[in-house]
């Protein structure tokens, strides 16, 4: 794919090397519709056409916005690019005040938003921003613009020289960081940047074969997806969007499309990992012991791990009753997944790896387009509880100057043709992010880490915190809050966990335990279930979650262990309902400071007498 420098090439370079008939498609009113690769073409220039007709010039802000990936997204994104304009998509889960904070910044000039309240939202917004014109939907809606009225031919010249003088190295996107306080940053990343990662990350997929159906459903105004999709593009892959809500079921899209691959958040995969056990739980007599027997043996799995003997069989055995089901359940044909965005717990790569759905993480941020590190596929190369080798063509260093880590830790900086140019009318923040080294500009992630031997005699990245996460105990000890969190996570009944304890004795907590999972341990355990709000109170339900506690803090150091937890009947998420701040990022990464806001007197509650 060397010759592929920008962007909008890729759907050309698929119409070279295979042209396909069904390139993207999305469910319409319950059935789906699919573009070929020329109609992806064709539309987009039209796009690119219209938006020039519009007034629009090369260097303007189009933001775009949906719930659901789709295929209309992914059109309008090539046709904002062959204009030379600035893709600036937006996560629909934020708020009013939010979009008109980004577009502002911005400076958009036209909206195009997906289905439910995004026009709305919008559209209050747009008083008070002056660059504002017009909004476009994708769906018909009555009494506004639909995004087939931008579509125009009697600009394609004009598209054709503005695209053919686009340089690589000029700004694509603008990508606003959700942030986990105050307002967030746009990242600005070029053609290259993007580019480097596409090319490289294509390498990752197991045995790709053009016109084989993928599945999207992480949002696409993330980088993470959109250069995921950019690679299927790459790669002639016929891709399926969708959403997070229409995967699971006999009549979800796992089922329906049957994929070969997919990205993914790890707390999909536990959400997926818990709906199993909780089955596994519900069977009785041989069923339920075949299941657990199966189980059991995925703890000694791992990655190119061989078996042979009775030990072979065994688990061949439990690959034909058991496992198979598992991989039905996600369509029968998935050769592959690489999870993403936040760390993925060690239990579920091994466990769904184990039962032959091949598990990957891999690491990076927007600010890199995304990607630094990422296990792969192929044979000694990756390796569980890591992020994997670094990306060809990036350099990673770890800088352990400030000299608070643990032998061999330090923060990971990075650099290569992935890092963004910088963040958008921030100069003073970009160059806090940036660090001049032996002649080198590096950019500093702000995550802890260490390179760790693995197979094939290569060494592999290991994420153990946030730089900014660290606390620090009134005795003047460093405690690494992400490690214990991700420990605890592990278990069931533990849906969300924050560990505190900055200038305290202590290190404390505060829990959300699994709705779901907990109701199943009382039925099991003759409890009678009420509600979430009584049981978090009940001394029964206390004393399971010491049991935990007491389970996982010896793996810990003394300073590490959790002393003292508190239990809460509320529920942490991206966005609330109630206009109060939400406790989750859009990614899924926890707003500490919200959360130590939100449960202030909890929190003291653990530390009187």
């Amino acid at each position: 794919m060397a010759e592929v420098t920008r962007l909008f090439e890729l759907i050309y370079h698929q119409k070279e090397k295979f042209p396909q008939e069904k390139a993207f498609g999305s469910r319409r009113d319950g059935e789906w519709k699919f573009y070929s690769t020329d109609e992806v073409i064709d539309l987009s220039l039209k796009v690119a056409s219209g938006l020039l007709k519009l007034g629009l010039k090369p260097g303007d802000k189009i933001a775009t916005a949906t719930y659901q990936n789709r295929a209309e997204w992914t059109v309008v994104d090539l046709g904002i690019l062959q204009a030379g304009m600035i893709n600036v998509p937006v996560y629909p889960t934020i708020s009013p005040s939010d979009y008109e904070y980004i577009f502002n910044d911005a400076e958009v000039k036209y909206a195009f938003v997906g289905a439910k309240d995004l026009y709305d939202k919008v559209e209050s917004a747009r008083p008070k921003v002056k660059s504002l014109q017009g909004i476009f939907t994708f769906d018909r809606q009555d009494g506004r613009p639909f995004w087939e009225e931008v579509l125009d031919d009697s600009r394609l010249e004009e598209v054709e020289k503005i695209s053919a003088g686009i340089d690589p190295k000029s700004l694509a996107t603008i990508i606003y960081t959700s942030g986990t306080t105050g307002n967030p940053k746009g990242v600005m990343l070029n053609h290259e940047n993007i580019i480097h990662v596409v090319s490289t990350t294509a390498e990752i997929l197991p045995n790709p074969v053009p016109g084989e159906k993928v599945l999207s459903f992480l949002p696409l105004c993330h980088i993470f997806e959109r250069a995921v999709a950019y690679g299927y593009m790459s790669m002639g892959l016929s891709v399926h969007f969708t959403g997070t809500d229409n995967l699971g079921g006999d009549d979800g899209d796992l089922k329906a499309v049957k994929p070969v691959f997919f990205t993914t958040v790890p707390r999909l995969l536990e959400k997926v990992y818990e709906a199993i056990y909780a089955r596994g739980l519900a069977l009785t007599g041989l069923k339920k012991k075949l299941f657990f027997w199966a189980l059991g043996l995925t703890e000694t799995y791992d990655y190119d791990k061989e078996f042979g003997g009775f030990d072979k069989f065994k688990r061949g055995l439990a690959d034909k009753l058991v496992f198979s089901k598992w991989r039905e359940a996600l369509g029968g044909n998935v050769r592959g997944i690489v999870t993403g965005a936040a760390p993925c717990p060690h239990h579920i790569a091994r466990i769904f790896s184990a039962a032959g759905i091949p598990i990957r993480e891999g690491y990076g941020l927007t600010e890199t387009s995304p990607t630094l590190t990422v296990n792969k596929f192929d044979k000694d190369a990756a390796m569980l509880g890591t992020v994997g080798p670094v990306l060809r063509g990036v350099e990673i260093m770890i800088d352990a100057s400030d000299g608070v880590y643990r032998d061999g830790e330090g923060e990971i900086l990075a650099n290569g043709p992935n890092i963004m140019m910088g963040y958008y009318n921030k100069p003073d923040a970009t160059a806090e992010v940036m660090k001049e080294i032996d002649g080198k500009t590096w950019f500093c992630t702000g995550d802890i880490g260490t390179f760790v031997d693995g197979p094939g005699g290569k060494q592999f990245l290991k994420i153990t915190d946030r730089k900014k996460q660290l606390l620090k105990t009134s005795g003047g000890k460093y405690v690494a809050p992400a490690p214990i969190e991700n420990k605890f996570k592990e278990d069931f009944l533990v849906e969300q966990i924050m560990v505190v304890g900055e200038s305290r004795k202590f290190v404390s907590a505060v829990i959300v335990p699994a709705e779901g999972a907990l109701k199943d341990w009382c039925i099991e355990n003759d409890l009678e279930w009420t509600n979430l709000a009584d049981m978090v109170n009940n001394p029964r339900v206390l004393a399971q979650y010491q049991s935990i506690l007491d389970r996982y803090n010896p793996g810990f150091s003394h300073i590490e262990q959790i002393k003292k937890f508190t239990l809460l009947d509320s529920v942490w998420a991206p966005v609330t309902t109630d206009g109060s701040q939400a406790e989750l990022t859009p990614t899924m990464k926890l707003k500490r400071r919200v959360i130590l806001d939100k449960y202030k007197d909890a929190i003291e509650d653990m530390y009187q007498g």
